[in-house]
């Protein structure tokens, strides 16, 4: 176990994980020991199931390899802060690994430094998601995240430098709510101080957020919560591209194909709806049709600089279309008999 590494092991253990070959100079040099050390530490390494493969010559040196078995990791304060908030999402109802993530959740908490588990809390309780479907996960710097997790939960003012979408940098002041992640952004809910309203930040812009010691009652947000204030807040926002279309089936089917914001899709019957969608980048737009089937022709408007966008991914799946059709005609005629050939 790694409890039982010396702490010069566990540096070289850490050194390997950080990139792909070391020499054993570069490692001698960094651990400031020698060469021998070095070729004493990674046999007791792989003794302890680390997979550590050593080349020879000019280009030679050491790295970590896939084994066929899992060793020990070693992680920073970040990393497992991470690893243990998606464990405890993915714990809480993402379908097929429940049992699995309350295992692996189980293990980590157990050996999880006391230190760090109050971030851990603070962005799991803080947190809701927004989920849409070209998401590649919110980018953030998880030291902010986490203190701003932590003035959420405590209901802390916080000060922090704040870069709007126009480039304008800026001290703000600010009673923390929650976090939300929506498209591939965390958005802080806040209140604040000195515009005296609801805001919303983009947690990508936002830097040195720094908590005043000055706890506050918690002001009622104009929502049901957080995550539908920040629909609502960017629903309402202005974008290059919109898309208006009657569809025929259900609201709620139509909400559950297209991942649209709850207020984009309106119920006409039991059987049609409206869909408004919105966006500065035409892919997603396109991306939220290939769900669903469009109504009559007569009932779509929007950006006619949108068409192009919805061409182009037409084009490309009709391409892919014709290539399987092309495929599946020629492995016919490779099935089928040789007129010539006697049976």
């Amino acid at each position: 176990m790694t409890q039982d590494l010396p702490a010069r092991m566990l540096r070289l253990l850490s050194l390997l994980q950080t990139r792909r070959t070391w020499s054993g100079i570069e490692l001698a040099t960094r651990l400031g020991v020698t060469l021998r050390t070095i070729r004493r530490d990674i046999d007791r390494l792989r003794d302890l199931s680390y997979p550590i493969e050593g080349t020879t010559g000019t280009a030679g040196g050491y790295r970590l390899v896939a084994g066929t078995d899992l060793p020990p990791l070693l992680l920073d304060d970040e990393e497992a802060v991470a690893i243990a908030v998606a464990l405890r999402t993915a714990a809480g109802g993402v379908t097929g690994i429940e049992e699995t993530a309350v295992r692996a959740l189980a293990k980590l908490e157990q050996v999880l430094p006391q230190r760090l588990r109050p971030q851990v809390t603070a962005i799991q309780a803080t947190a809701a998601p927004l989920p849409v479907p070209w998401s590649t996960g919110p980018e953030a710097d998880p030291t902010v995240l986490a203190t701003l997790a932590a003035a959420c939960r405590d209901h802390e003012i916080t000060t922090f430098t704040y870069r709007t979408g126009k480039g304008v940098t800026g001290q703000r002041r600010a009673e923390p709510h929650a976090l939300v992640a929506a498209s591939p952004v965390w958005y802080l809910v806040a209140y604040d101080t000195d515009l005296d309203e609801w805001r919303l930040f983009r947690v990508d812009r936002l830097t040195d957020p720094t908590p005043t010691g000055h706890r506050v009652t918690p002001r009622p947000l104009p929502a049901a919560d957080a995550a539908a204030y920040v629909a609502t807040r960017l629903a309402a926002a202005p974008a290059r591209y919109t898309f208006h279309a009657t569809v025929p089936a259900d609201a709620e089917t139509v909400r559950a194909r297209t991942y649209a914001l709850s207020n984009r899709v309106q119920p006409v019957d039991e059987t049609t709806s409206t869909l408004d969608l919105a966006a500065d980048n035409p892919h997603h737009i396109a991306e939220q049709l290939l769900g669903i089937d469009l109504g009559p022709a007569h009932t779509i408007h929007g950006t006619p600089e949108l068409a192009p966008h919805l061409e182009k991914l037409a084009y490309r799946l009709l391409r892919a279309a014709h290539a399987l059709s092309r495929q599946d005609h020629r492995s016919k005629e490779r099935s089928e008999p040789d007129a010539g050939h006697e049976q």
